[in-house]
């Protein structure tokens, strides 16, 4: 063989020792992997709950602010948050909580007037970043590997002030 024929081998060799070596089947046996490698390598943050549906509607509860004193933070902000649950059927793991803002500005309190929802300020949510595990074919398109990923997940709402416009003179 000469060394033109041994590189062209090499080529073809290694993407398929890779693959095999370093790829998993997607069934228990991936799952099982997964979990494992975001226990050891990436902690998950415990997760919040209850959680609402996705597409069930949102409220922004300023009267409920005058009635009762809730004890969760989610709850006692001026820019009040639910969780709902979110699924990314190819990410590990594939279902989690985000925060959901419920008001598009934020509850005032003042003296002894009822509470108001003001958009003079905005509620923005607070994200974090967060590892996942996102499921990819391998190159012979029998195999799968997990791959980290980044995604910013909403963690709760904050109150701000609107980002200024700036309007051209």
């Amino acid at each position: 063989m000469d060394m033109k024929q041994v590189l062209i081998f090499g080529l073809f060799l290694v993407p398929v020792w890779t693959c095999n070596i370093t790829r998993m089947h997607c069934s228990d046996e991936l799952s099982e992997a997964a979990e494992r490698k975001l226990r050891t390598h990436y902690p998950q943050p415990p997760e919040s709950s209850p959680a609402a549906a996705e597409d069930s509607p949102v409220s922004c509860p300023v009267a409920f602010y005058g009635q009762q004193k809730p004890q969760a933070l989610r709850d006692r902000s001026l820019s009040p948050w639910r969780y709902i649950l979110r699924t990314k059927p190819d990410h590990f793991p594939s279902t989690y909580t985000e925060a959901q803002c419920l008001c598009a500005g934020c509850i005032l309190i003042q003296d002894k007037k009822p509470p108001v929802e003001s958009h003079d300020y905005n509620s923005v949510p607070i994200e974090q970043s967060r590892v996942f595990l996102k499921r990819e074919l391998c190159c012979d398109g029998k195999k799968y590997h997990l791959k980290p990923v980044t995604v910013k997940v909403a963690v709760g709402c904050a109150c701000a002030v609107p980002p200024q416009v700036r309007t051209s003179s």
